[in-house]
C-alpha cells in the first residue's frame, strides 16, 4: 500500500516514522524548507516508547504529485486545511482512501465536499507530540493511538487493508465500528479541556485548586456532553466516567495543546473545536455558557494577535 503523509510535524512525523521504520511504503508531503531539513538531518523522534532516527525519509513536494496514492494520512491542523487540500488533489484518485485525524467535525463537511464522501473515512488520534526548535519531534507521553473506521458503521476491505499496515507499526490503533461516536467523544472531552485551559490559562491541576474550580470544568463537560447528545452522540458511560476523572485530577498537569499555542502566540483552532461545536448546539443552555465565553476569549486573543501583526 502506497501511503502518502501529509506533513511530517508532530503528528504525521510520528506516525509516518513510525510506519517507514516498520518497512511501510511513505512518503511525507512537505514544502521545500522541510524538504530540505529532512534531507540533511532526517526524521528524528524522541519517545519514552523508543528513540527513532530515519536518514533521508522519502519527500516529495506538491508539484510533483503525478499519481494517486492508495492512504493519504492527513494530520494538518484545522486552519491549515485548505492548503492541504490543494496540495493532495494530484495524490487523490478513484480508490484512494483519506484518514483525517484531525479534531471535531468541520474537516469532514469539507473535504466530502472536495473529494467525496465515499473516499473519506473518520478517524482521529491520541498522542501529546510536539516540534522542538531543531524540528525534531518530541513524544510527551505514553500515548500514540490511532481510531478509525468507516462513517456508516460496520468493516470493509479497505479499512482492513489499512489496518493490517498498521499492525506491527509501533503504535496502537483501534477499527472502530462506530467511528463518529469515538469522534464525538473526543471532541467533548478536547473541547472541555481547551476550553477549560485556555479560559483559566492554567492546567487542570491548578482550576481545581481554585475556588469554583472544578464547578466550571464538569459544568463545561457537561455543556459539550448535551451538544454532542442533540445528534445522537452523548458519551457513553465508560467515556464520561474516564474523562470526568481526568479533569477532576487533583494536582494534574495536563493542558490542552490549544493552550500552549496561545501561549506562544501562535494560530489556534478555535473556530473548529469551540466555534463549530457552538454552532451545532440545538437546544439552550441553561444558565450562562461557559463555552461560550470561552470561545469569546479565544476569538479576543486571535483578534490582538492579527491586529499585533499588521502593526508590526
Amino acid at each position: 500500500m502506497r501511503i502518502l503523509v501529509v506533513g511530517a510535524g508532530a503528528i504525521g512525523g510520528y506516525f509516518g516514522g513510525r510506519l517507514l521504520d516498520a518497512g511501510r511504503d511513505v512518503t511525507f508531503l512537505v514544502r521545500e524548507r522541510r524538504a530540505e531539513r529532512l534531507a540533511q538531518c532526517g526524521l528524528k523522534l524522541r519517545s519514552p516508547l523508543g528513540d527513532l532516527v530515519l536518514e533521508c525519509p522519502p519527500t516529495i513536494l506538491s508539484r510533483d504529485v503525478d499519481k494517486p496514492f492508495d492512504l493519504v494520512l492527513l494530520s494538518c491542523k484545522a486552519y491549515d486545511l485548505e492548503g492541504a487540500i490543494g496540495s493532495v488533489k494530484g495524490a487523490v484518485g478513484p480508490d484512494t482512501v483519506v484518514l483525517p485525524l484531525l479534531n471535531g467535525m468541520r474537516h469532514l463537511d469539507v473535504l466530502d465536499s472536495h473529494f467525496g464522501a465515499g473516499r473519506v473515512l473518520g478517524g482521529q488520534c491520541v498522542i501529546a507530540a510536539t516540534l522542538d526548535s531543531a524540528g525534531e519531534i518530541v513524544h510527551l507521553n505514553n500515548l500514540h493511538s490511532i481510531t478509525f473506521g468507516e462513517r456508516a458503521g460496520g468493516r470493509s476491505a479497505r479499512v482492513d487493508a489499512i489496518a493490517a499496515e498498521f499492525e506491527g507499526a509501533g503504535f496502537d490503533f483501534n477499527v472502530s465500528d462506530d467511528i463518529l461516536q469515538s469522534m464525538w467523544e473526543k471532541w467533548v472531552f478536547l473541547a472541555t479541556l481547551a476550553a477549560g485551559t485556555c479560559l483559566m490559562r492554567a492546567p487542570i491541576g491548578d482550576i481545581l485548586a481554585a475556588p469554583g474550580g472544578e464547578a466550571l470544568l464538569l459544568g463545561l463537560f457537561d455543556e459539550c456532553s448535551g451538544i454532542a447528545a442533540d445528534h445522537g452522540h452523548r458519551p457513553g458511560e465508560a467515556n464520561t466516567a474516564r474523562s470526568r476523572a481526568m479533569i477532576t485530577e487533583k494536582g494534574s498537569l495536563i493542558t490542552a495543546s490549544m493552550l500552549r499555542d496561545l501561549e506562544s502566540n501562535a494560530p489556534i483552532e478555535a473556530d473548529h473545536v469551540i466555534g463549530d461545536l457552538l454552532a451545532r448546539r440545538k437546544a439552550p443552555v441553561a444558565g450562562a455558557s461557559v463555552l461560550a465565553v470561552a470561545y469569546t476569549h479565544l476569538k479576543a486573543y486571535e483578534a490582538r494577535r492579527d491586529r499585533t501583526a499588521k502593526a508590526g
